[in-house]
């Protein structure tokens, strides 16, 4: 498409130890990095360990801290993965091994760039990692919008939780993101916004219970991101989920939050 240049292209490194550790135990991370997890944690995850994973999951955090800290200085940054938003202080689930979006956010309060934080996740799955590890963080509001009939089955508690009803369409479903991303940032106000622009709520998505179709994923994208430009406060995207065994199709609905990106931020 065009969308990659030299020139807004970054790569993360590693996650550092002490960044991962703001959001989950020691333990965890030493017991998931040796392949120590057992049985019953490796179900939860629900991937099988290797090497590879390790090395994906310690850059994804790192990828979505630089999003933050480059959407501070240039207004928007989106990531190309994060948004494993089941990841527990304590433990992975639901095919995510660390909070990149918990961890990404208190690192940046930490070094007090920024004060308030709103991470507004409208992935069909409930961002239940995100709420439990951020319960008690004044500085960070969640917000999650959901398929409430839906993986995980015993939810977290956001600051705000909107649970949707099965077969939603997309003029119901835009006019309750719009509210309530409105209203998220009025309760917030926030200097940053970490976006969840997970694409399982797309009608044919095997793990999504909605019936949005593809335009009207990319209308959502659109009144987003026009939203919080809008508001002047920076914001950094992330993917989340999307499930589809036909990969490019896949990538093809992951590509339009960058494109609605490139179209209001140009």
């Amino acid at each position: 498409m065009g969308l990659l240049t030299v020139k807004n292209v970054f790569r993360p490194g590693l996650v550092k130890a002490e960044v991962l550790r703001l959001g989950h135990d020691d333990s965890y991370i030493n017991r998931f990095q040796q392949n120590q997890l057992n049985t019953k944690e490796l179900r939860k995850m629900g991937l099988p360990w290797s090497e590879a994973l390790v090395k994906r999951s310690m850059i994804s955090p790192n990828g979505t801290l630089m999003a933050g800290a480059i959407a501070l200085n240039h207004g928007i940054a989106c990531h190309l993965a994060g948004g494993t938003h089941h990841a527990h202080r304590d433990h992975g689930r639901g095919y995510c091994i660390f909070n990149d979006l918990a961890v990404a956010a208190k690192s940046l309060v930490a070094q007090d760039k920024v004060k308030r934080v709103l991470i507004f996740d409208c992935d069909v799955h409930q961002g239940d990692g995100t709420a439990s590890i951020l319960a008690d963080d004044a500085n960070i509001f969640t917000c999650s919008i959901h398929c409430e009939k839906n993986f995980p089955h015993h939810k977290a508690k956001s600051d705000l939780d909107v649970g949707l009803p099965k077969n939603l369409a997309d003029d119901a479903y835009l006019e309750i993101v719009n509210d309530t991303l409105n209203k998220a940032i009025t309760l917030s106000k926030p200097e940053l916004i970490f976006y969840d622009a997970g694409v399982d709520i797309y009608a044919h998505d095997s793990l999504g219970h909605l019936n949005i179709s593809q335009q009207g994923i990319q209308q959502r994208e659109l009144l987003v991101l026009k939203t919080i430009l809008e508001h002047n406060i920076p914001v950094a995207t992330v993917i989340g989920g999307g499930y589809d065994k036909d990969h490019k199709a896949l990538a093809q609905r992951h590509a339009l939050v960058f494109q609605a990106a490139k179209q209001l931020f140009n």
